[in-house]
């Protein structure tokens, strides 16, 4: 039989999309299942966006331009503009999300054996996304007890390395739902300047940042042309996940005109999918008012829930929609697919992330779940109700 590659065997599962069977499994015997799982909002795509894709004349259904049409960049650029990043159309390459975003910005800037520094935990597919390039991640530890902040320079400073090319950040962070200050980010500017490295930022949550603080965009900062590599998506903005639309920012000419190289070999990104995220950029501000407060009441309903479990340790989220849980547990995995294939309160269950793919340090997160509060608040506290009696019979 021939033989798989090594790259495909080390490519690690999703800790979020494994555990999909045994939910699906649990549905069919008639268990209802809350979905704190994965960061697919409930909240409705704006009706610009759907009706740009329902009211078009189109004919024919041609190929975009590899870096996505001028009319959507050049708009897309009065909107980082707007936002306190001073970029034009040309620093922009339209990509198919912002998975596709990263997958060309690594093979842009690395070769096989090249190293990026990332705090963890972090999304889990920067674990797959480097393991496909050939890429080592270097992991910098940050802690539940410092609500996962920034960890120190110092940290940084003794993993870097001829081969490291990149610091790697997400702002506000999947996991964590930590909201990166300007002072963390200025920490950040200085060391990668110092050692010439790229500051890649994950900013597709952008928007959403609470307790009235601001988020710092990378691309904000002055002296950062040639190191900041900006990510963004549509997906969680505008709950357009399925859109499958992101985007590669910089103001690095060199790397722009690489990573358009790559763009270019998988073609085009989604037509349909442009003309919906060219409209959406014409949702009224009080469409993110309303979002922002409700994913604030969201966040303090679980996180007040939460708090109410003897022996469980919860991180206060200042953005995105997720907080990471620690259990008083030895194995979340083992612990989420129990809860789907061996429990439930009154014909109910849930499922949740075991934050152990959060990590690439082997050990780190086994007592962690990450939560998504995209659920209603009713919803969210009959999962903490759940989680609560589940706990009790755990068998740890």
């Amino acid at each position: 039989m021939p033989s798989i590659s090594k790259k495909g065997i080390q490519m690690p599962e999703s800790p979020i999309r494994k555990l999909v069977p045994y939910a699906e499994d649990a549905k069919k015997r008639g268990v209802k299942v809350f979905h704190l799982n994965i960061g697919q909002p409930d909240i409705k795509t704006p009706q610009v966006a759907l009706d740009a894709v329902k009211n078009n004349t189109i004919e024919t259904l041609s190929y975009a331009r590899s870096e996505g049409s001028e009319e959507y960049r050049t708009k897309l650029a009065k909107y980082y503009v707007k936002n306190n990043i001073p970029v034009t159309a040309n620093n922009i390459i339209a990509t198919t999300g912002g998975s596709e975003a990263l997958l060309f910005t690594i093979g842009s800037i690395t070769d096989p054996g090249d190293e990026i520094i990332i705090p963890e935990p972090f999304y889990a597919n920067y674990n797959g996304f480097s393991t496909a390039s050939g890429v080592t991640v270097v992991p910098v530890i940050s802690k539940i007890e410092d609500n996962f902040a920034l960890p120190k320079i110092e940290d940084f400073e003794k993993l870097i390395t001829s081969k490291t090319k990149a610091i790697l950040i997400c702002n506000p962070g999947n996991p964590t739902g930590y909201l990166y200050s300007e002072e963390e980010i200025e920490k950040l500017k200085k060391i990668v300047l110092k050692h010439d490295l790229f500051l890649i930022a994950d900013e597709v949550y952008r928007e959403f940042t609470y307790d009235g603080l601001k988020h710092t965009s990378v691309l904000s900062l002055e002296g950062l042309d040639n190191n900041a590599i900006v990510i963004d998506s549509v997906s969680k903005r505008y709950s357009m996940c399925g859109a499958r639309i992101g985007c590669i920012v910089s103001k690095n000419e060199e790397f722009i005109k690489t990573a358009i190289k790559f763009a270019q070999a998988r073609l085009s990104p989604p037509t349909y999918a442009l003309i919906a995220s060219e409209a959406a950029l014409d949702t009224p501000q009080s469409y993110f008012d309303d979002v922002i407060e409700e994913y604030v009441e969201r966040r303090n309903t679980l996180i007040t829930e939460l708090q109410k479990i003897d022996g469980v340790k919860v991180a206060n989220p200042k953005g995105a929609f997720y907080c990471v849980a620690e259990l008083p547990i030895k194995n979340s995995d083992h612990f989420a697919q129990w809860l789907l294939e061996d429990f439930n309160l009154n014909n109910e269950t849930l499922m949740v992330a075991p934050a152990s793919g959060f990590y690439s340090t082997p050990g780190e997160g086994k007592k962690q779940i990450r939560m998504a509060y995209v659920l209603n608040k009713t919803d969210l506290k009959r999962s903490v109700e759940i989680l609560a009696a589940a706990l009790k019979q755990y068998p740890n």
